[in-house]
């Protein structure tokens, strides 16, 4: 099968080659298995000469992307920097995306390489994954696309998306065993040292309010809330900070920053006990408490809901410094 990867101008060299390297090494291990290689990897692009990372590197590509008809599988990394900026430097090349699905091509966006995904159109009404720092910039410039929040992997409707950074080899990573098998989809993962189970970024994120709504009020609020996270907050409290009833506050707190109020106060007492974790020696009641929980179980359930992990778990693998419970 041909496995098209797509050279944006100004992508990020880190992601580009990944996936080029990773299905000719899988045909490698084919061969090493007595089986037949096969993808046949090909860069393709805009130009024959393509600038990455802020022109650092410069990408040669094996054929134009106007040139290819077909293709089984088209890759689409991200680009480098802003993204408004690389979604203008390649917008020649979204009409030729919406072309190879039409004919039948599988679609694959890494990490923020979303955006250009999104821009065919072909995720309205769909899920997908990007990058945890960029989806309320994604969720704002694409209203119509569900971004599943902390995904590592997304596959819908012959489409497939990753989360950010790293968690671009685990979407190569699945989609070697779907075409080929789980044993070489393994030695690949051990070839590059990659953690092949690994099915959430939330580990990783870190809680940013979504901030740029323009609702002075609400922005108001959320000083509030990041101020006393760990003092006992009611809605009926916040609700009272703008004069408004406890309805119209919910309702404007979930439009502005796509978080209910509880959501909210949970995310940024979560944040905090995150960076207490990874700076103190404090054991996790202790922190459980600094943070505004009394109970034990229901601390754990939201700290794992958010971060994947339980406290403990986070603890072991960030901190600093450990200390027994």
């Amino acid at each position: 099968m041909r496995i098209s990867v797509f050279v944006p101008e100004y992508g990020v060299i880190e992601a580009i080659t990944p996936a080029f390297r990773s299905f000719n090494t899988a045909n490698e291990f084919l061969t090493t298995f007595n089986k037949e290689p096969i993808f046949k990897v090909e860069y393709v692009g805009l130009n024959q000469y393509v600038p990455a990372n802020n022109g650092e590197y410069t990408v040669k590509t094996d054929r134009l992307l106007k040139e290819v008809t077909e293709t089984d599988l088209l890759i689409i990394p991200p680009t480098y920097g802003d993204t408004g900026k690389g979604i203008l430097a390649n917008a020649e090349a979204i009409p030729y995306f919406k072309k190879l699905h039409e004919k039948g091509a599988s679609l694959a966006s890494l990490c923020i390489g979303a955006f250009l995904l999104a821009e065919t159109g072909l995720l309205n009404g769909k899920k997908c994954s990007t990058h945890w720092a960029h989806i309320n910039e994604f969720r704002e410039r694409y209203p119509e696309v569900e971004v599943e929040d902390g995904a590592i992997i997304t596959e819908y409707d012959n489409i497939y998306s990753s989360g950010g950074a790293s968690s671009l080899w685990n979407l190569i990573l699945y989609l070697i065993e779907k075409y080929a098998d789980r044993e070489t989809a393994v030695m690949i993962s051990k070839y590059f040292a990659l953690d092949i189970g690994r099915d959430s970024q939330s580990q990783f994120a870190i809680f940013r309010g979504q901030r740029n709504h323009g609702d002075e009020e609400i922005q108001k609020v959320q000083d509030h809330i990041e101020k006393h996270y760990e003092d006992k907050i009611t809605i009926e409290s916040l609700a009272s900070l703008i004069n408004t009833g406890r309805r119209t506050f919910e309702r404007r707190f979930k439009e502005a920053t796509n978080n209910t109020s509880i959501e909210y106060i949970q995310r940024v007492r979560i944040e905090a006990a995150k960076k207490k974790f990874e700076a103190s020696r404090k054991n996790v009641s202790e922190i459980m408490f600094d943070v505004g929980y009394t109970d034990t179980k229901s601390f754990r359930d939201i700290f794992k809901k958010i971060t994947g992990l339980t406290p403990i778990e986070y603890r072991n693998k960030f901190a600093r410094v450990t200390n027994e419970v």
